[in-house]
């Protein structure tokens, strides 16, 4: 082993059967516990480990593994309760980039997955030293070994010797490997969450006996609710508590719960957590707030020693709708009702609004989690129960904080093509994410970062609790349309236009109808109905009349949804009521989405129960159901759309860029910005195209350089350079339009003379062509991992603001929607008869900015500002690059919080 892998902190894990296992290097004291590993397995088990059944093997296995830190070896236990249950390793030979491996795992604990979990985090281990290929030697009888490394997900050849055979398995992470990971993890998780969501007995600790405490509300949620299980209360002074049989600790209990919830006082948590976990609780609901530093280590640490599922702190609790189970945990004001949503909220106040809501809608509650302060359960796990548990069609979120982002965007990529997933937007604003941070003592999220993992993801991000109910009525009540070109008919023509200049601010489209349709129209409405997009069908519509008109619309081939917009008038016979079944008592459900709006209408959303079956939403503004229609109609597009896949890219050289990067962090140990030479050697590794250029650092050098480099016009551009210069423009740090040597020199002259001893040298570049001037750039963010920007350039950049964003690694389809996202991109497709751009090699830059922030954790920031971009070709005039000292992370190995 390496000092490197003795300082990476332990993680814990799930295996298959959702219990809780701890992965860590091995170290020189676990030699007594290994060598027991091995003697404690059956005489079958060692002689298809070592190919023969010698006990002499153990203390050989467990001197090696504990053997002083050597180069090329690695070795990682799984332990449970402090008992090694498992050991892979991994030692280089000559070739450093091909390492042989081996594996054992206790008797009675195979088929549980620890084998797997451990060539998992090993192979993790092995990519970051630059190992490429694992092989291992095994008996052709030992199927369960091979079927291990057979169902790894990666890529593996078998070569037979007798009655040996080797397999060679190549370490490469792709799609194919991920997602063999992800289900792995998904049924652990799914697994651990049981005992949570589905216990069978359940204690509450901390119930008072007066009304009034936390404890006690939720005792009274749980016997009121109708839990079918058993259910217990914990109180030195009391006997029982409404109705439900009390007792004087945990390990007083006739049963050990599945779920124990907490609501002692902080000081408390401490010791109850750990007397939970050595009477065998396997999950922990702990609504107490304010708990210090000390109070939270110990906690995690009681969870994870024990392997016990933790929902909270400080969190309002747990609901499952079931009926085979009926938990409710809380402590709101009601129970909620049963349902197909699946609710996930940080904040108390936002679920208890979203539960109202949605029990209000009819829509109801599948499973609700409040997860409080986030300590374990994250809205990641949550996604995975409900893409697995049957009931849940609809994923509601409300997350101030993200753990693990990419694996939540994998996560949700894969759910939210199964159901709709919406969340709030929550922090868009300085002022909010500092609430976000201080509420969740999350670090804060950038609006743009967030709103980029959502678009990614295919997450529908509303912008308030109201709004989200909105869309969550639409979605769950109608199909989605196949567009956003909408229809609106009204029966007042104020109501119409409100209608309109809604749906136009939203992003819809309001077509101009076909005379055929027109004539329709006509024929069954009112005279002096003007058959426009709105359709004004006037007062005196009738109910039979504007029933006539919508039917006609939606079959329509030009209109993807229709818009009912009414008031209530003395007009005609028939009332609001009578016109709003226009919509609801078509005979069966419609193949286009239809909505309501009515202005007079109480409550912002309603759903309506129409005679066919199913329901109508009614909104009481024309602004709630045209925001719905748009995010239904941008996740039809969205599923409309194959996944995307991450380009191949030709010419990159990986190795050489780790050197670059390892070279320069050996010189400046705290990490910097890179000077324009080593700068220009990692650009090219990526084929990062840069306008030609060369580097002086006398005057008589930026003559040679100018006179070497001058176009047809004669011109170059002289920048100045000294390690921390950032925006040259603003230190006036750049001359243009030099012509002869003269004016070479003197530039050169006047940057001496005002920079002084700053100065280290200049740039010199021909005159750039005329084009259109862009800015693309990476920031790795600590949390959601490197960002691609890309939008428009030059020196008023950070003034217009003209950026979108999407998180690296970029595929196909995220670099054409980063193109095409901001406000600039009809100039890059030829608006102003200036013809287009090079897409394809403005394509490839994008992808290759990607690929270097993916391949390098070290690349802090990047800035190319301005990217020329010419129907010619595409070239980096000024680029920075800035490294700092990072350890590469694995965002997808399977480890709790």
């Amino acid at each position: 082993m390496t000092d490197d892998l003795l300082s990476r902190p332990p993680v814990h894990a799930l295996l298959a059967d959702g219990t809780t296992v701890r992965i860590r290097a091995v170290e020189r004291g676990d030699h007594d516990q290994l060598q027991g590993l091995y003697e404690e397995m059956s005489s079958e088990n060692l002689r298809l480990r070592f190919f023969a059944a010698s006990r002499r093997s153990a203390k050989l296995a467990a001197d090696r593994a504990c053997a002083p830190p050597r180069q090329g070896y690695r070795a990682l236990l799984a332990e449970r309760a402090g008992q090694v249950i498992g050991l892979a390793e991994y030692e280089t030979g000559e070739d450093a980039g091909t390492a042989e491996i081996s594996i054992a795992v206790a008797d009675g604990l195979h088929h549980r997955g620890v084998g797997t979990l451990l060539i998992e985090h090993l192979v993790s281990a092995a990519r970051a030293e630059g190992v490429t290929t694992f092989t291992a030697d095994a008996l052709s009888e030992n199927s369960e070994v091979l079927r291990l490394f057979s169902d790894l997900g990666l890529s593996m050849s078998r070569s037979f010797d007798g009655p040996e055979v080797r397999c060679t398995i190549t370490l490469t992470e792709d799609d194919t490997y991920l997602t063999a990971v992800e289900a792995r993890g998904r049924a652990a998780d799914v697994a651990s969450l049981e005992p949570l969501l589905r216990p069978r007995t359940v204690a509450v600790i901390g119930a008072g006996r007066k009304p009034g405490s936390v404890g006690r509300a939720v005792l009274h949620h749980l016997r009121t609710g109708g839990f079918t299980g058993r259910l217990f209360a914990v109180n030195p002074a009391a006997t029982s508590l409404l109705g439900v049989p009390c007792h004087p600790s945990v390990a007083a209990l006739p049963q050990t719960p599945d779920l124990a919830v907490v609501a002692v006082p902080a000081a408390a948590i401490p010791a109850t957590a750990e007397e939970c976990g050595k009477a065998g609780v396997r999950a922990l609901l702990v609504v107490t707030a304010g708990l210090d530093r000390a109070q939270a280590r110990a906690l995690r640490e009681a969870c994870r020693a024990h392997g016990m599922r933790l929902v909270g702190p400080n969190c309002l609790g747990i609901s499952h709708t079931d009926p085979a189970v009926r938990l409710d945990a809380t402590f709101a004001a009601g129970h909620p009702s049963p349902g197909t949503a699946g609710v996930a909220v940080q904040s108390g106040g936002v679920g208890i609004a979203l539960l109202d809501g949605l029990s209000r809608l009819g829509i109801g509650v599948s499973s609700f989690a409040s997860l409080g302060d986030k300590y374990d359960v994250s809205g990641n796990d949550m996604l995975q129960w409900w893409e697995s548990d049957g009931r849940t069609d609809l994923a509601l979120l409300h997350l101030e904080s993200f753990g693990n982002p990419r694996a939540f965007s994998r996560t949700a990529r894969r759910v939210t093509r199964r159901m709709p997933v919406l969340t709030v937007d929550a922090g868009r604003t300085e002022a909010g994410r500092r609430a976000a941070a201080s509420h969740t003592a999350a670090a804060a999220t950038p609006t743009m970062t967030r709103r980029a993992l959502f678009t990614q993801a295919g997450v529908t991000a509303t912008g308030s609790v109201g709004e989200l109910l909105e869309t969550a009525a639409l979605l769950h009540s109608q199909p989605l349309p196949k567009g956003f070109r909408v229809a609106i008919l009204t029966n007042a023509g104020g109501a119409g236009v409100l209608a309109a200049d809604a749906c136009v601010e939203a992003g819809l489209l309001l077509p101009a109808f076909t005379p055929e349709l027109v004539d329709d129209l006509l024929a069954v409405l009112p005279c002096g109905a003007s058959v426009g997009n709105p359709v004004d069908a006037t007062a005196a519509v009738t109910e039979e009349q504007l029933g006539d008109a919508v039917e006609r619309v939606l079959r329509h081939g030009g209109i993807d949804a229709v818009l009912l917009a009414l008031v209530p008038t003395a007009v005609a016979a028939a009332t609001g009521d009578d016109l709003i079944r226009a919509l609801t008592d078509a005979p069966g459900p419609r193949p286009k989405p239809v909505v309501a709006v009515r202005l007079e209408q109480d409550l912002p959303v309603r759903l309506l129960p129409a005679t066919g079956g199913g329901t109508v939403p009614s909104y009481a503004e024309p602004q709630a159901a045209a925001r719905a229609l748009t995010h239904a109609a941008h996740r039809a597009a969205w599923l409309a759309r194959p996944a995307g896949t991450v380009p191949h890219l030709d010419g990159i050289d990986t190795s050489r860029a780790h050197d670059i990067v390892e070279t320069f962090l050996s010189v400046h140990p705290d990490g910097g910005w890179l000077d324009p030479r080593t700068c220009a050697d990692l650009m090219s590794c990526y084929g990062i195209p840069q306008i030609p250029w060369a580097w002086a650092e006398t005057e008589d050098a930026a003559v040679l350089a100018a006179d070497r480099l001058r176009g047809p016009d004669g011109r170059v551009v002289m920048k100045a350079h000294w390690p921390g210069l950032v925006h040259k423009s603003e230190q006036r740090a750049v001359h243009l339009d030099l012509q002869g040597d003269s004016q070479v020199r003197a530039a050169f002259r006047d940057f001496e003379t005002r920079f002084g001893d700053l100065l280290t040298g200049v740039v010199v570049q021909p005159l750039a062509p005329r084009g259109t001037e862009l800015f693309a750039g990476v920031v790795q963010d600590e949390v959601f991992g490197p960002l691609v920007l890309f939008g428009l350039g030059g020196t008023a950049t950070e003034v217009l603001g003209d950026h979108a964003a999407r998180l690296a690694p970029l595929t196909d389809h995220d670099v054409h929607d980063l193109i095409t996202a901001p406000r600039c991109a009809p100039l890059l497709f030829g608006a102003r008869g200036s013809g287009p751009v090079d897409l394809e090699r403005l394509e490839r830059l994008l992808l290759g900015l990607s690929r270097m922030a993916a391949d390098l954790p070290q690349l802090a920031e990047a800035d190319f500002n301005p990217v020329l971009a010419t129907s010619a070709g595409v070239s980096v005039l000024d680029a920075r690059v800035r490294l700092l000292p990072r350890r590469p992370q694995d965002p997808y190995l399977r480890r709790l919080r």
